[in-house]
């Protein structure tokens, strides 16, 4: 086992930032839910899920990132198992067979999918030989791999989270080089691909993606979310309503306040103040991933770290236009502080994978 030069090389400056987050998510998840019966107990499992997730940070750490891209083919195939699984033994809810029940928990295998798929991308990228830019053979059998999981996810159907696995093999292929004429091809195959792509989408989730244009259209139904979202956002107005004082959380007129639109509930309760601090929090954590990918040991690391950078990023621009009606509702969680063990975890493991690069310098 390799050994580190002293608990100085952890990254604390990134732990420190996941931890505010967590726990400003805590505090917003007892605030809307506090007097609800439903969700009474949910801020602390929360808790909970961040005291396992440190955990399996540091277990993430301890092994190195080679041998952990080593597996990666074996993970890839346990995740298409496991998401073959959910159709199987998958819990129905809110119309969608996400989630499989393991004791008294229920884990959402898609959301660990992505961690297999930072791995994949990282490996198969750093394996090339040579400099060469990315050939069409290249994309098309990196496309397809990541192509699996995403349709087998849409099934479920869950848009979201397959959408999430677009921006690690992006950032991927733009790292490792891409010709203009392969942009081009991707560009056109995209112009043909989504007109076809919107007769398979389910009724509801064609919905969502129209009503976020004019949720007028339908105030009582399927615009309602996003009409409820926006207004709880403009009455936080500069320093917010207050702790468990938002009208539109308290009273409940905000669907899913501590999950989806946990950052409407906390925009109405702490303001254009609090939405700045927590908005700067997140860019330091984005900031210090690119970091620790600027000065990885190796392309692996570079790939991992920015392929966990840009699904975050994704995370956070889709969660936050989707609140202010600028993004379809999509039901993407925000990273670190919606309630939900399966995403909670994804992410620490994740983010321990970044540690893990950055321990890799250290090694004697």
């Amino acid at each position: 086992m390799p050994h580190y030069r002293s608990l100085r090389d952890f990254d604390w400056t990134l732990i420190a930032l996941t931890l505010a987050l967590c726990g400003v998510g805590v505090l917003q998840i007892f605030s809307a839910t506090h007097d609800n019966p439903t969700w009474h107990d949910s801020w602390w499992k929360q808790i909970v899920w961040v005291g396992v997730g440190l955990v399996l940070m540091w277990m993430v750490t301890l092994i190195d990132y080679h041998n952990l891209m080593s597996q990666s083919t074996l993970l890839y195939g346990l995740s298409i198992l496991g998401l073959g699984a959910t159709f199987v033994l998958g819990k129905t809810v809110y119309g969608a067979r996400r989630w499989i029940g393991i004791g008294g928990f229920h884990l959402q295998v898609s959301e660990f999918v992505k961690l297999v798929i930072v791995l994949l991308v990282a490996r198969y990228l750093s394996d090339r030989k040579g400099d060469r830019e990315l050939e069409g053979s290249d994309l098309v059998k990196l496309g397809g791999l990541v192509a699996v999981p995403l349709v087998l996810v849409m099934a479920q159907p869950d848009l979201g989270t397959s959408l999430t696995y677009l921006p690690i093999l992006a950032i991927g292929v733009f790292l490792a080089g891409l010709r203009w004429k392969y942009v081009i091809a991707l560009a056109v195959l995209l112009a043909v691909v989504l007109p076809v792509g919107w007769h398979f989408l389910k009724d509801f989730q064609r919905d969502r993606l129209v009503t976020f244009i004019d949720p007028m259209l339908d105030p009582k139904g399927r615009g309602y979310q996003v009409i409820q979202s926006k207004i709880a956002v403009g009455q936080g107005g500069i320093w917010g309503r207050g702790v468990t004082r938002g009208t539109q959380t308290q009273l409940r007129f905000l669907p899913m306040a501590p999950t989806d639109f946990v950052f409407s509930a906390f925009s109405e309760e702490h303001g254009f103040v609090g939405v700045v601090v927590v908005l700067g929090l997140y860019f330091l954590l984005l900031m210090q991933i690119i970091q620790n990918a600027q000065t990885a040991p190796d392309r692996a690391g570079l790939y991992i770290c920015m392929g966990v950078a840009a699904l975050l990023l994704f995370h956070l621009l889709v969660n936050v236009g989707m609140v202010v009606g600028r993004m379809p509702v999509t039901g993407i969680p925000l990273p670190l502080m919606s309630a939900g063990g399966s995403n909670i975890l994804s992410i620490f493991l994740m983010l321990g994978l970044v540690n893990n690069v950055r321990l890799r310098r250290f090694v004697n």
